[in-house]
């Protein structure tokens, strides 16, 4: 992949962000922006793609529900985790060489961390596996992405200190049963320091190639 530039952002809420993520689009398509890794956190909210069973969604009304344009199932987003939305072209590449780059720099991100993870190939007749897992087969890492004129957008969410309670309510990426994980927990389980979300920032920026920051304001970054 190429050299993206990296815009950081501090919480948005997710129906502005997608808005945003329209315009971030077509700056890419025409060329007036270049590849951009936006980092950032969404409060509470459940989204879930056009394929998702309403019976997968949380119904006791406890967190706000909204259907999305990108691949994938149910997925939560709030407060501790870290939100990335990559808006890229492609050019010679396809729909899962993007998938698979991501999850391995994902990967060597959290082992930058101390922290294992895996990715996990999808057998044939089964819900897609696509995401990271600690070797115990934990998620800890959902991934959804839309391709649209030649351009990525949506992308990953980790979770770095969320509420995992949350997963109680639905059913998390159609994977009933699966058992969803943190960094916090990770960290819990062999006694070493949680990592702060700038580090986990930093790490991902660092594997995704994302090294140029933006020189914009996180608000001219909504732009």
């Amino acid at each position: 992949m190429a050299e993206l530039m990296r815009v950081d952002l501090g919480e948005v809420e997710y129906t502005d962000a997608v808005e945003a993520m329209r315009g971030w689009v077509t700056q890419r398509q025409v060329g007036t922006a270049p590849d951009r890794l936006f980092l950032l956190t969404h409060p509470p909210i459940v989204t879930y793609g056009r394929h998702t069973a309403l019976s997968d969604l949380p119904h006791d009304g406890s967190l706000p529900v909204i259907e999305v344009d990108r691949g994938g199932h149910a997925t939560y987003h709030g407060p501790g985790q870290l939100v990335g939305y990559l808006v890229i072209n492609l050019r010679d590449g396809g729909p899962g060489d993007v998938v698979r780059w991501l999850e391995l720099a994902l990967i060597e991100a959290l082992g930058d961390l101390g922290f294992a993870a895996v990715r996990r190939d999808t057998p044939k007749g089964v819900d897609s596996l696509v995401g990271v897992w600690t070797p115990e087969h934990h998620k800890i890492v959902s991934i959804g992405m839309r391709i649209r004129g030649g351009v990525t957008s949506h992308g990953f969410a980790i979770n770095v200190d969320s509420d995992l309670g949350v997963y109680e309510r639905f059913v998390a990426c159609r994977l009933d049963g699966v058992t969803m994980t943190s960094l916090r927990k990770m960290a819990e389980d062999a006694g070493v320091p949680v990592p702060s979300m700038e580090r986990v920032r930093d790490a991902v920026a660092r594997r995704l190639g994302a090294t140029v920051r933006a020189t914009s304001t996180p608000s001219a970054g909504m732009a």
